[in-house]
């Protein structure tokens, strides 16, 4: 919903009407009335009035035109101090200063100012810089992802690892008890198939004694009992000697210390998370603002004779046999374009220091370039008969123009 921008001087008078038109030097909205005389007044008639579907436009800008310690209009700038002054900030504070001047004289041309181009250039290459730091961190974010997936998939593996060996180790050992324990029981069991059959041998001897003693002879008797005596010694000396090679057997486990270790909760843990951290190496840009608020200054109009030349940089043009550099241009960040007008189609990119950057693929051979704005250049391409206006920033034509005349030289473009 529109927000109604109410008529200041109506406002006054505790009448309200709507607003048509914004004064940017008062402040205040004007009515279709109040504009009018706005317009008469002496002192208003040179004050600058918008729509107010302009002001709706900027009225959320951070900008304010009175004095934050004062609550006074700001009418004074100090060019020393780079600030803005109202009518008690300039007796009491720089009543010395010489390089006092009138704020309006110091927002001439303020839209061209260098310091307004560096500001829309420094936001420019902010938005960049944290653009790459949120691809930065969301990249940032999946590789911790993938780092925690593959560090759980690596105990998930390990853990199965020593299940798999545990397993193994408890199946040898299992192993080792049945073997033992078959051995100890084989044992056993011929010691048991001998005393049984002594056992047999005993039981029939004393069968045999008492049907001697019951229906045999004097004689026999005297006689079968000597002879049963001394089977019966040699099955006795017999049994003696087994039960001499007869053992009791004692099955006690003994862990591994590792294992009684893992057991009885000795490991306390199973692994460690390590984290390492390290700088990212983004490549953010530098930003310059310039604080100043400098206005570019257009040389006035004179002799060649009188004008002084002064060298700022020399700059060491890459060499090579397909090289003919026939026009050049200085970017707002300052890197320097020059053309190339040798069958490469390209544009040679400088930065400030006069280090060669890079090429710039374009339509054809580049005879001149003209800078336009922050972000386009124009380009003239000679023989070829056409001229371009081409984004440098996504590296795109914006628009091409197909004279079929020949266009060399090129100092700026209207559209």
């Amino acid at each position: 919903m529109t927000t109604v921008i109410p008529c200041g001087p109506c406002l006054y008078d505790e009448t309200h009407q709507n607003a048509k038109k914004w004064c940017t030097s008062c402040e205040e909205g004007l009515c279709e009335e109040c504009e009018k005389n706005h317009r008469k007044t002496k002192t208003t008639r040179d004050h600058k009035l918008i729509s107010t579907d302009d002001y709706r436009k900027i009225k959320d800008l951070p900008v304010s035109l009175t004095c934050s310690v004062h609550d006074k209009k700001l009418e004074w700038f100090c060019k020393y101090h780079d600030k803005t002054l109202c009518v008690i900030c300039l007796p009491n504070e720089h009543g010395s200063c010489s390089d006092v001047i009138p704020i309006d004289v110091a927002a001439t041309n303020a839209r061209q100012s260098i310091a307004l181009s560096d500001l829309q250039e420094a936001i420019e290459i902010t938005l960049l810089n944290i653009k790459l730091c949120i691809n930065n961190r969301n990249t940032a974010r999946e590789d911790i992802e993938k780092q925690e997936k593959d560090i759980r998939r690596i105990i998930r593996d390990t853990r199965t690892k020593i299940n798999d060996h545990l397993d193994k180790m408890e199946e040898k050992l299992n192993r080792t008890l049945v073997l033992a324990s078959k051995t100890c029981k084989s044992k056993c069991n011929k010691f048991l198939q001998q005393f049984h059959s002594h056992e047999e041998t005993f039981i029939k001897l004393k069968d045999q004694v008492l049907q001697m003693k019951e229906f045999a002879s004097d004689l026999q008797v005297f006689l079968g009992t000597r002879q049963i005596d001394k089977l019966g010694v040699s099955e006795i000396e017999s049994c003696k000697t087994a039960t001499d090679y007869i053992h009791d057997y004692k099955f006690n486990l003994v862990l591994n210390s590792d294992i009684k270790k893992l057991s009885n909760g000795v490991v306390k843990e199973f692994g460690e998370i390590q984290v390492a951290e390290h700088a990212s190496n983004l490549d953010i840009k530098e930003v310059k603002i310039e604080q100043a608020q400098i206005q570019q200054k257009v040389q006035p109009s004179g002799k060649v004779a009188d004008i002084n030349l002064q060298l700022i940089r020399k700059v060491d043009i890459k060499r090579g046999h397909n090289l003919s550099i026939t026009g050049c241009a200085i970017l707002p960040n300052g890197h320097l374009l020059f053309a190339n007008f040798q069958k490469n189609r390209n544009i040679l990119e400088y930065n400030e220091e006069g280090n060669y950057i890079g090429s710039i693929q374009v339509s054809a051979d580049p005879y001149d370039i003209t800078v336009l704005d922050l972000d386009r250049i124009a380009i003239s391409y000679g023989g070829n008969g056409f001229f371009e206006i081409f984004n440098y920033r996504n590296n795109r034509v914006e628009k091409k123009d197909k004279d079929r005349r020949p266009l060399w030289g090129i100092e700026s473009v209207k559209w």
